[in-house]
């Protein structure tokens, strides 16, 4: 699984999360091709990447994440708003929420529509089924037996299942399964757990795959640019070690960095809008405008309220004794808050008039903070926390300099129409109506954030602006198509590149209406499938 890099291989894989790991591992199942898997950060070594609730540790730490940042964003009065991604052997996967959320099947009924011919919800399924092992078995829509593991949670909170309740008396539906035949509802989310410990794509691919004498994982590769021969890929520019490595692909090179690192490859390597890289510095290799457009995210308004009982985590978190009691859960049954996923109870909801399927996703959860889940307020309380679902808005990806150590420059555009404002303003006034049912009421004593001086629809955005943030699914950037505008074909061939490929959140046309992992995971199992379909085409020509 690990050597000395090698001067070639058959296929590199630049990029080891959630795609990337499924990509590589199902790619070396063939014994007569060899992969080299490139990822730029270390090995996932650190203890909290395997604890579910080590996403709070992890998503901002130092060299586990990117840490990237927004440029001023105009809708948010100049904020810039922090973008962790995962920089260790998983990704994102390693320092997500846990989430398991497919999105709706409408969502890849579109893409087809799109163009994107064979990723209709029908043509997809059999990816999702293959990579899971979901824990209730399989049916028609879930398999059991596969890599990625699915779990119920192993933490039910009262508060969590208050929430529920409140849903239930609004008059939405119970969901006992949110990757079932609808979304629409209330319910307990599933995560990416295995008896209490965190399944990353890394933990569920590569590690059954490590043995394989064709795989070579290679950690603190920064991949710096394409090898280009003409309008060929031929291989990979890297720095490891301090030391420049030029890796060369007899096959195909496959990006699968996400939705900032794949674009900012490909503009490093004048792949890109023409203007652009010669106002950079960057010779033009081939004009192709889409890149680095079409960026797509999930923008999220946290409310909190203050609990009556000591059942929230704050209570536990700033405890001696709650503490202890906590970590022995862990230890000894693997139960416990330090199981807790970034969102325990959701609801799948209709906030606009006209919607035909949700397009406001809630997380609920059982604790409050006003930053980061390692200063949790020093009284009990929980978080309802709305995300729209479908964003109108649209973001770049855009170059600082030539220079591959410098971060992209990120433009969100976060709330640039008014249907992004009003679908925002709604769910929270929707959280608002669940936490003051019957249901909540012996459990809430007040709302704490936003308060109650913000009352009118004026003041809510006004709220939303000062204090939204991403909820970490941006995507959109290499955008999938059947149109000669799109950045890759509907075979995730990067247009008027031979051997090159993206599979990442970045090929999505549109953001799924959920969280991404899942998605993403699905992508690399399907480019798998086109790339072993194409080779075996090539072998019988």
């Amino acid at each position: 699984m690990s050597g000395a890099l090698p001067a070639g291989t058959d296929y590199v894989v630049v990029g080891a999360g959630s795609a990337g790991c499924a990509l590589a591992a199902r790619l070396s199942e063939d014994p007569a091709v060899r992969v080299v898997l490139l990822e730029a950060g270390a090995r996932d070594w650190n203890p909290w990447l395997h604890v579910p609730i080590g996403y709070a540790k992890t998503m901002y730490h130092p060299t586990l994440s990117w840490n990237l940042m927004t440029e001023a964003e105009p809708e948010l009065e100049g904020r810039r708003i922090p973008w962790p991604r995962g920089r260790v052997l998983g990704g994102s996967s390693a320092i997500n929420g846990l989430l398991y959320v497919r999105g709706q099947h409408a969502d890849y009924d579109h893409w087809r529509q799109l163009g994107c011919t064979g990723w209709s919800f029908e043509d997809v399924l059999p990816c999702f089924r293959r990579a899971e092992d979901q824990e209730r078995g399989a049916d028609d829509l879930h398999g059991s037996g596969g890599p990625l593991a699915v779990s119920d949670l192993r933490e039910r909170n009262p508060l969590a299942l208050a929430f529920i309740e409140a849903a239930v008396e609004l008059g939405f539906p119970r969901n006992p399964d949110f990757n079932g035949p609808t979304q629409e509802g209330a319910g307990l989310y599933q995560v990416t757990a295995r008896g209490g410990w965190r399944c990353s794509a890394a933990k569920a691919y590569l590690r059954p795959a490590a043995k394989r004498p064709n795989l070579l994982v290679v950690t603190g590769a920064q991949s710096t640019g394409l090898v280009l021969e003409g309008r060929r890929a031929a291989g990979v520019r890297l720095r490891r070690d301090g030391a420049e490595h030029v890796l060369r692909a007899t096959r195909e090179v496959i990006l699968c960095g996400g939705a900032i690192a794949s674009p900012h490859l490909l503009l490093l390597s004048g792949i890109g809008p023409a203007e652009h890289l010669r106002e950079t510095g960057i010779a033009v290799a081939h004009d192709l405008p889409g890149v680095g457009r079409n960026l797509q995210d999930h923008f999220q308004a946290r409310l909190a309220f203050r609990v009556t009982k000591p059942v929230s985590l704050n209570t536990k978190r700033h405890s001696l004794f709650g503490r202890f009691l906590m970590g022995a859960g862990f230890a000894l049954r693997r139960t416990g808050p330090l199981t807790v996923s970034a969102g325990t109870a959701g609801l799948f909801a209709r906030v606009l008039p006209g919607s035909e399927t949700p397009d406001v996703q809630y997380h609920f959860l059982p604790f409050s903070t006003d930053k980061t889940m390692l200063e949790l307020h020093p009284f009990p309380g929980l978080t309802i926390s709305a995300c729209q679902l479908r964003p109108e808005s649209r973001g770049s990806i855009t170059l600082r300099s030539p220079d591959p150590g410098e971060k992209a420059v990120i433009h969100a555009n976060y709330l640039a129409t008014e249907t992004d404002r009003r679908c925002m303003v709604e769910g929270v006034k929707l959280g608002r109506r669940l936490a003051a049912t019957r249901a909540m009421a012996p459990w809430i004593a007040g709302e704490v954030i936003p308060g109650a001086e913000h009352a009118t629809d004026d003041e809510i955005l006004g709220f939303i602006r000062r204090t939204g943030s991403t909820i970490y699914h941006p995507s959109g950037t290499c955008r999938m198509g059947g149109d000669p505008e799109s950045v890759v074909d509907p075979a995730l061939r990067v247009r008027g590149i031979e051997g090159l490929r993206v599979a990442d959140a970045s090929i999505m046309p549109t953001v799924v209406s959920g969280n991404t992992n899942a998605a993403c995971i699905m992508i690399g199992e399907k480019c798998a499938d086109l790339v072993r379909a194409e080779a075996r085409q090539r072998l019988a020509a």
